[in-house]
């Protein structure tokens, strides 16, 4: 008797889980628009997939109200040297902002048999951020070092532990295709926005050009 309530439990809570999980994935597909407005500034995450993807997300940094962000947390690999320094360059004397390093899911050249295992970690570490940092906003353009932290936002959304707001840019070099991340990111994230018009033909309404 006791076992079939269990079973009557579980069948239930998986049911609410594909409700909201089906839920989460047609509100962002532009189907029905929810719009906040605020008054306060919010607490950003700023993703910096190094290289040519820093010098991206800093140029859109660079022009960002800083009183409408504030304060700011710059998330980039532990192997990435050149983005903490850049970060600070644009900075500048504000003290408003922080660095924080975490684990890259895969570094390039490196196996992918060997990544699962720098992936679970980049993942854990990933939870562990976004628990108590507790962004409001959270910026990326990919590559692969925001796909951990998007999908742990993406869980904590389904279970209602934090509302995060999450918006993925994809990289001015995509004309015509979307990036692996980008694929990906598309059914997880609630805005997109893309630098050419031909990639948010025959799109929902998520995606926006810049």
């Amino acid at each position: 008797m006791i076992l079939s309530y269990i079973y009557i439990f579980l069948i239930i809570f998986l049911m609410i889980i594909i409700i909201r999980i089906l839920f989460l994935l047609f509100m962002k597909s532009g189907r029905i628009t929810v719009r906040n407005f605020r008054e306060t500034s919010a607490k950003a995450m700023i993703i910096l997939g190094s290289g040519g993807h820093t010098a991206e997300m800093l140029r859109i940094v660079k022009h960002m109200n800083y009183e409408n962000y504030t304060p700011r947390i710059y998330v980039c690999a532990s192997t990435d040297k050149i983005s903490i320094e850049k970060v600070k360059e644009i900075e500048g004397k504000r003290n408003d902002y922080k660095i924080i390093k975490i684990t890259r899911s895969r570094e390039v050249g490196q196996s992918y048999i060997s990544s699962v295992w720098t992936t679970v970690i980049a993942t854990l570490e990933a939870a562990s951020l976004l628990w108590f940092e507790k962004p409001e906003l959270l910026l990326c353009n990919g590559p692969g070092t925001c796909v951990p932290l998007c999908i742990i936002a993406f869980v904590f959304k389904i279970f209602y532990v934090l509302n995060i707001t999450t918006v993925f840019i994809e990289s001015f070099c995509r004309v015509k295709t979307f990036s692996l991340t980008g694929k990906i990111l598309y059914y997880l994230v609630d805005h997109i926005i893309v630098r050419w018009p031909g990639l948010n033909k025959s799109l929902y309404d998520k995606v926006y050009s810049s």
